[in-house]
Formats: C-alpha cells, structure tokens, sequence
C-alpha cells in the first residue's frame, strides 16, 4: 500500500510552492515553541536515549535539526521531495540527515527499520493530515519503527481544531494568509476525532503510556497580536515488539 497520487501531489505541491524564509509555512514554529515543549515530556520516558531518532513527517526540518543538537543520530523523514530538498538546504553542516519516506509503504517502513534498528520517534501533526485509509498503516509505521526498545512522542491536532480553524477560514477577510495555502492545496487539517486516536493506535498494536492537552503553536497571528495556537494533545506511545507484515 502507498499513498494516493493525489495526496502525494497535494504536499508536493505544497512545499514547492513554500517561501524558503523561515516562519513563511504556518507550522515552521521555532523549536523553542515547539520540540523543546515537547521533548521536556518525551525525554524522560525514553528507555534508551542512544537510539537513532527519526522526526516523522519533517517538513522544512527545523524541528529536526533542534533534535540533531540533542541526540547523537536524528533522521528526518517526509513524504514530499520538495520537503526533504528544502530540509537540507537548510542543514548545511549535516547536522541530521534526510530522507523521502511514504510512511504507509510497508517496504520501505521495514528497510528504514532494518537500517537503524529501533528508534525513538517524534512525529507531529502527521495522522489528522493524513486520508483515510492511509491513517492505520501510519501508526502501524510507527509501530514498526519502535520496534521493543524505542518510544514515540505523537502530537495530533484535537478534534476543536477542527471549528476553530472553520471559523478562521470564514472570517470576513478569508483565511489567515499562512493557513489559506493548507486549504488551496487540498489539505484537510483537523479531520481525526480524538476517540478515534486512541482507537487506531491501539489497532496498530501501540499502547499509549501518557497523553495530555497542549496547544500547537502557529507562525500565524490574529488582529490582536496574539499567536494562534490550536487545541491539540500529545501522546507517549510504545510498540507491543511485533513486526507487523502490514
């Protein structure tokens, strides 16, 4: 199973068309804002912080490379080319390294896996972004990745995400103009309903170790001045050690 041509191309799209300045891209937050937030939660749950570290679903990178000055080995995975090109432009002193992953090519999930072994994992806004079907074998990835010895540190959008961002959408000026690219590039943030979370990691043979609300920071800012953050949480996931031939 792969993604759909269509999802591929929407986020191809996307990161092409992405201004190359930093904070341009709605979430390109500073780390300061964002991974260093969450590793202050993840960090102490890891049972072997000498794993490689793999930022699922990296974007531009700037999460990842905050990550690469923390741990010895940080890899930094996206669906997009464009993505992972603008990553390295960005990293020139190679800090982590960068590379195309379809999350829901049971393949590739298990050659990455078979190169680095099991890793700890930081993946952020990837399921609620994600269609569908392609929702489980993401987590099932995540799974895979783990393995018995890592942990995964996973941040989804809750599901008030959803209205809070309609209602942005349908202010009288349209939307924000670092969301309106997300919409225009077929985007569908939002769209997975927080019972249903836990459910599907659960089915991808993951168990959820701690979880807890903490908004999303944006590089939007609404007519007062004020950050947008959006309601999200995060959860502490482990794998059960089984390989799955998903």
């Amino acid at each position: 199973m792969s993604v759909t041509h269509r999802y591929r191309d929407a986020w191809e799209g996307f990161w092409r068309d992405a201004p190359d300045e930093p904070g341009a891209v709605i979430w390109d937050v500073e780390a300061a804002l964002v991974a260093e937030r969450h590793l202050a939660l993840f960090e102490p749950h890891l049972v072997d912080p000498e794993l490689p570290v793999v930022d699922l679903g990296c974007g531009n990178g700037t999460q990842t490379r905050f990550l690469a000055g923390r741990f010895g080995r940080v890899l930094g995975a996206d669906l997009s080319d464009a993505a992972v090109e603008l990553a390295r432009r960005r990293d020139p002193a190679g800090r982590a390294e960068y590379v195309r992953l379809d999350a829901t090519d049971a393949g590739a999930v298990r050659e990455l896996h078979d190169r680095l072994g099991d890793v700890n994992l930081y993946m952020r806004g990837v399921i609620h972004q994600s269609e569908p079907a392609d929702r489980r074998p993401v987590a099932e990835a995540v799974a895979v990745l783990v393995g018995e010895r890592g942990r995964a540190f996973l941040v989804e959008l809750a599901e008030a995400a959803k209205r809070f961002l309609g209602e942005l959408a349908a202010s009288p000026a349209g939307p924000p103009p670092k969301l309106r690219p997300v919409f225009e590039h077929g985007l569908a943030p939002a769209e997975v309903a927080d019972e249903a979370l836990g459910e599907l990691l659960g089915a991808a043979g993951l168990t959820v170790l701690a979880s807890g609300d903490l908004p999303l920071a944006t590089t939007e800012f609404a007519a007062d001045g004020e950050r947008i953050e959006l309601p999200a949480r995060w959860l502490l996931v482990a794998g059960d050690g089984v390989r799955r031939a998903f």
